[in-house]
């Protein structure tokens, strides 16, 4: 099993992009844990820093350590139950962005690999077409630069680790990924994921419309 080393997280006030008595939208910095770890020194996370502030605060959803963007979390138990069987029901419109080693070939595509945890190396996800849950993600170049690529990623499935090991699977691992890249990966990236949930839209559990939220690209 692989561990966190050296956790530093981010401090900092919340970035809070929208809230009202039904849901909390925040922006999460790359560097921070989306709900608390086993270890004490990992109890410090978006969930708990926003507990602070909004009691009745509830995760819906997760997004790495180290990717930064979109989370909402609901503030009411009807608003909790609404949402989540939104993305059971895949009802949300996710959109990341990334940027990738190498220049991707086609314009846009889709990867359709199952994936499953690696139980001796967790959490790193293989692909596998045995016991794998099926994994699908729609991808369209953004940009190509010298030596990389800009993609937005569209998450058809919500597996773990899922755009990480996709954009392995192409080819073009993502940039700064510390489990499935390269030291010189790492170093182009300044040592940070270049994975950032940029759009969300839910339907909103009160107004029953659809509503989007947007933040902007830091790298």
């Amino acid at each position: 099993m692989i561990t966190l080393k050296n956790y530093n997280p981010p401090l900092g006030p919340l970035d809070i992009l929208d809230h009202d008595e039904h849901i909390i939208v925040l922006n999460k910095p790359s560097g921070l844990l989306s709900v608390p770890g086993k270890p004490e020194e990992h109890k410090d996370c978006l969930s708990s820093r926003v507990s602070s502030e909004f009691p009745t605060a509830t995760v819906v959803h997760r997004l790495d350590m180290e990717t930064s963007g979109i989370i909402v979390m609901a503030l009411t138990p009807q608003a909790h139950r609404f949402i989540s069987l939104g993305f059971e029901k895949r009802l949300t419109e996710k959109t990341y962005e990334a940027r990738v080693d190498g220049l991707v070939a086609d314009d846009f595509g889709e990867i359709d690999q199952p994936l499953i945890v690696d139980w001796p190396n967790r959490p790193i996800q293989i692909i596998d077409y045995e016991r794998g849950k099926q994994a699908i993600t729609r991808y369209e170049v953004i940009e190509r630069e010298e030596a990389y690529t800009r993609l937005a990623l569209y998450p058809v499935t919500g597996r773990t680790h899922q755009l990480r090991v996709h954009c392995l699977h192409l080819g073009h691992v993502i940039l700064g990924d510390q489990l499935y890249g390269t030291e010189r990966t790492i170093i182009a990236a300044d040592r940070r994921l270049q994975l950032h949930a940029k759009s969300l839209t839910i339907i909103h559990p009160a107004t029953q419309e659809k509503i989007t939220f947007n933040s902007p690209v830091p790298f």
